[in-house]
């Protein structure tokens, strides 16, 4: 049970007390992030129910992202913010890195950081219509809903294939998450959002290569600026894919 909480104590604030990891044990915790992420979208389902039937529609979304934000203690944000700020300057691959690990945010990393939260409230907020589950499995869960669900876990997994890629530093978190994450770890991490997207269908399916394409582009973008990727391209990475679940599960697309 070391690994699973690990995983919950490293990407969420529940109180889980994790021990304090050996060399690669994150890594290998990496086969619990999709349940981590099943574990927040359900927290953020129930929200959702009794926010919307509180509060109105606009206050109860926010409060849904200030809630997101707050279970997850701004760790994939902070991540968001640090590329926003280091990636786009203009100068050597050293000194990006530089720019990432200052605790410091700059005016990019603050216009980055609220784009992105515009982003995703307003697309939480304009989610309808019901999501398309087979008649097998006896739920009917409204988009909304099942796009909630559904996010924390994709974001997480997808993590796990960014941390794959070769790593910016010789050190660091990051490297060390890496080393432990071996492809049977982020095999056996996968059961969980293939049996999502089967309840999902068509839109969840769109959903998935929808973010593997823009994650993948960002991903290579990063490693063009600072040679690898590091723990913020990571956290970037959960950001992006969840926003893009809640773009496509928003879109009037006839799915």
């Amino acid at each position: 049970m070391r690994t699973l909480r690990l995983a919950f104590g490293f990407l969420t604030i529940l109180p889980v007390h994790p021990p304090t990891p050996n060399s690669g044990e994150m890594g290998r915790a990496g086969l619990w992030f999709p349940l981590v992420g099943l574990t927040l979208g359900g927290l953020l389902v129930a929200a959702q129910v009794l926010l919307e039937n509180t509060f109105p529609p606009p206050l109860a979304t926010v409060l849904v992202l200030v809630l997101w934000t707050a279970l997850t203690g701004a760790l994939h944000l902070d991540g968001w913010a640090d590329c926003c700020d280091g990636l786009w300057v203009m100068t050597t691959p050293a000194r990006r890195l530089e720019i990432m690990r200052d605790p410091r945010i700059g005016a990019f990393g603050v216009v980055g950081l609220v784009l992105l939260l515009l982003l995703k409230a307003v697309s939480i907020g304009t989610l309808q219509g019901a999501a398309s589950v087979p008649a097998w499995a006896n739920v009917q869960l409204p988009e909304r809903l099942f796009a909630l669900l559904f996010a924390p876990v994709l974001g997480r997994w997808v993590a796990l294939w960014v941390a794959r890629q070769p790593a910016a530093r010789t050190s660091g978190l990051g490297r060390d998450f890496a080393s432990g994450l071996s492809p049977t770890v982020l095999l056996g991490a996968i059961w969980l959002p293939l049996v999502l997207i089967g309840l999902g269908g068509l839109r969840a399916l769109v959903a998935v290569a929808v973010a593997l394409l823009v994650t993948g582009l960002f991903v290579r973008f990063a490693r063009a600026r600072i040679e690898g990727v590091n723990g913020d391209v990571m956290g970037a990475s959960v950001e992006l894919t969840e926003l893009c679940v809640l773009l496509v599960y928003a879109a009037r697309l006839p799915l």
